[in-house]
């Protein structure tokens, strides 16, 4: 008979069962929903599972000092190619033998469905982006009865995912990939006479609208060069989009900006800042932003994904339309020329952040999907004093990521 409390198993007559996770990535990349894998891993593990990482390539690789730091196992396919990865992962799983898939981003969220079936595993799987290739979406629409439980970034994630793929409420959860520290670095208010910083995090992909903020920054160089005089633009990020960009910025003669590169530790970055800039014409939750925000700054962010209802407009900072240089300009404008206003918002948003992100909030909404997750892997049992202990679990409190890193 079992007794007590089973924070970490699923208690099966006499068994103990503990579950095995397999958490299927597409990469190793250093950006983007990847890297708040450790504060998520760090949960299940508080509730008992096993997590293993399973990624089909390395790319950059900047995640593996990151899973290495939080002591999470992981493996790398070796070779690419659609049919080697998943006769790897279909080798490495019978190993590791896990009792659920969980997946993230499309193509993992594919091999995974595919190779779920195949072995009669459970999926549940992350949506992350607002914006998919429409081929990803007809591959998603045609195997989504093969994720058992699909889990949002955000709201607005959730919203889309259900109306484009015809999910019932209860095929989705909503799980954001924040979790507001309230020891985290903070930014300090510009002072008279001194060099309004702003900030930007993120790859250099025409995805995240760099190239309209050099065009803002070009208008305001033309019309308001004193303005201009006053502020300088860091962009912390690579990319292949890299090279196009500094040929605009040198085309529209912008030397008030720099690219500063990757940042290994952004929250440091974010504290050097006055102010913070997200122009994307794509995302979903973006972290950075909500980073930023955490680090007492007031933020520019695009109308797109959860950023506009993260940003309380005119209170927290502003909201402005994407492709929308001239909008974006004239926000720019305000938020230098008014610095009192720029530290109010700035610690306005602070505030805002740490009560909607807060970690009671993300405990909360861990606690639930877990509790899926683990009713969709245990074994069947008659034992009716079994499923009622497996019922009663809760799961350690939740600590704040540290450095997150994440420039998605």
């Amino acid at each position: 008979m079992c007794e007590g409390e089973y924070d970490s198993t699923l208690c099966t007559g006499d068994l103990f069962y503990v579950m095995r996770i397999a958490y299927i990535i597409n990469s190793l990349d250093g950006y983007g929903a990847g890297l708040p894998i450790p504060l998520i891993i760090r949960f299940m593990r508080s509730t008992g599972a096993d997590v293993r990482v399973f990624a089909f390539a390395r790319r950059d690789g900047r995640m593996e000092s990151v899973l290495q730091e939080a002591g999470i196992p992981y493996e790398v396919q070796p070779k690419g190619g659609i049919v080697a990865s998943v006769f790897w992962l279909r080798r490495r799983l019978a190993a590791y033998q896990p009792a659920l898939l969980w997946t993230s981003l499309v193509h993992a969220t594919l091999y995974g469905r595919g190779l779920g079936a195949i072995l009669g595993l459970p999926v549940v799987s992350w949506q992350h982006n607002m914006f998919l290739k429409r081929g990803n979406i007809l591959a998603l629409a045609a195997t989504r009865r093969m994720t058992n439980l699909w889990v949002a970034d955000s709201e607005t994630v959730a919203t889309m995912t259900r109306r484009r793929f015809g999910l019932r409420a209860d095929d989705i959860a909503v799980w954001p990939l924040f979790v507001a520290d309230p020891d985290a670095p903070q930014a300090r208010a510009a002072q008279p006479g001194e060099c309004f910083r702003l900030g930007s995090l993120g790859r250099l992909h025409p995805h995240k609208g760099y190239d309209v903020l050099i065009r803002a920054l070009a208008k305001l160089n033309r019309e308001t060069p004193a303005v201009s005089a006053t502020f300088k633009m860091i962009i912390g990020g690579e990319g292949a989009d890299r090279a196009r960009l500094e040929a605009l910025a040198r085309l529209h003669n912008v030397s008030n900006l720099e690219f500063a590169g990757y940042q290994e530790n952004p929250r440091d970055f974010l504290s050097t800042l006055h102010g913070y800039i997200q122009p994307s014409r794509v995302e979903g939750l973006c972290i950075s932003a909500h980073e930023a925000m955490q680090a007492g700054l007031p933020a520019i962010v695009s109308d797109i994904g959860e950023m506009p209802l993260s940003v309380q407009k005119d209170r927290t900072g502003f909201v402005v339309p994407p492709e929308d240089s001239e909008a974006l300009a004239a926000a720019i404008h305000r938020l230098v020329a008014e610095r009192a206003r720029a530290a109010a918002m700035g610690a306005a948003a602070r505030a805002h952040v740490n009560e909607r992100f807060s970690q009671a909030r993300f405990r909360i909404a861990g606690q639930e999907i877990m509790r899926t997750a683990y009713r969709l892997a245990r074994p069947v049992s008659t034992d009716a004093a079994s499923a009622a202990v497996a019922e009663t679990w809760q799961p350690a409190a939740v600590m704040p990521a540290r450095d997150s890193r994440n420039l998605g």
